[in-house]
């Protein structure tokens, strides 16, 4: 039986339908999901939204790992929800559900995000999963970062950032064989 992989995907909710940064979102959600992979969100709007959109709407799992924190409402193409009591408690599951991560323009949250992903990688607390940031923001951020990581004799390059969707989805397709 071929199970499908679950890709994480990371990123803002205030992007609304219309926005460059939903539209990249419903793209890779649609792509990943003609690709044979589920994705996971944090479950609410924008690029959680978008990209549960394109997914559902091609036939995947749409999983959203929620927190009742804000008094939101979760993505209504959301298949399936995991109600978490923390934030912390959210970012572990959504890091534990995923298989490969994408990371998509965002705030601090996503930052917090890709921190957290890439801190268990480069401690081997976790094993490694491919982990693609998306624009020029994160490029710039995993270029300084890389930086110091190799000054502290640690394992740089466990982040790529790809501007483009297709090139993302192939890059993790060519990544998650079976493990």
């Amino acid at each position: 039986m071929n199970v499908k992989k679950t890709i994480t995907i990371f990123g803002s909710s205030l992007p609304k339908e219309g926005d460059k940064e939903f539209e990249i979102a419903y793209q890779l959600g649609s792509l990943l999901a003609k690709n044979n992979f589920n994705i996971c969100t944090g479950g609410y709007r924008g690029i959680m939204h978008a990209a549960s959109k394109g997914a559902s709407e091609n036939g995947t799992e749409a999983i959203g790992i929620t927190v009742d924190l804000w008094g939101a409402v979760p993505s209504e193409y959301l298949t399936k929800e995991i109600k978490c009591d923390s934030l912390f408690e959210r970012i572990t599951k959504l890091i534990e559900t995923g298989d490969g991560y994408i990371i998509l323009k965002g705030g601090t949250g996503t930052l917090l995000e890709l921190s957290a992903v890439w801190e268990l990688m480069n401690k081997k607390l976790i094993r490694s999963k491919p982990i693609v940031c998306h624009s020029s923001m994160w490029k710039e951020i995993v270029s300084i970062m890389d930086k110091q990581i190799e000054h502290e004799k640690r394992t740089a390059g466990l982040v790529e950032s790809i501007d483009n969707v297709e090139e993302i989805v192939e890059y993790l397709k060519s990544r998650i064989i079976s493990f």
